[in-house]
């Protein structure tokens, strides 16, 4: 019997909630890196103004977070504009599967350079990604309207 009502469950549905999830992590963390610009329909807070990337963002990139490679400004701005521009993506699903990609790919980074103790939180986000990139955004995306009939 549960395995009946389980599987009445729409696909479509389903992969809503894992966007709404999975952009909703990414918006809330891209969030606390600015100033000026906020956006939470959850707790109704709205600052329309000109988002700027905070002190504390840089201090954390610079001698916290341990991105090879990168300097940490750069990684600062980078990360905030993707975690925001991803997460809207995923959410309305537009360009899901790039999208999650990229969600993916920073939860790796995450994972490995930032915070390697939190594993279970980053292999739920991954999960999500690859299920979304596996099998896109469902019909209550904008993806499945550019889909030809």
């Amino acid at each position: 019997m549960v395995e009946t009502t389980l599987k009445n469950i729409p696909e479509s549905l389903i992969l809503f909630i894992a966007r709404f999830s999975l952009a909703a992590v990414f918006w809330l963390s891209a969030q606390t890196k600015i100033d000026g610009f906020a956006v939470n329909f959850l707790t109704m807070q709205f600052q329309l103004g000109w988002p700027q990337i905070t002190d504390t963002t840089y201090f954390l990139f610079e001698h916290e977070y341990a991105l090879p490679l990168l300097p940490p400004v750069f990684a600062a701005i980078t990360a905030t504009l993707a975690e925001h521009v991803l997460a809207v993506l995923v959410l309305i699903g537009f360009l899901t599967r790039y999208a999650a990609l990229g969600l993916a790919l920073m939860t790796l980074v995450i994972q490995l350079f930032v915070y390697p103790d939190a594993y279970a939180t980053h292999g739920t986000w991954l999960a999500i990604s690859l299920l979304l990139m596996r099998q896109g955004a469902g019909k209550f995306s904008l993806d499945q309207l550019r889909r030809p009939i």
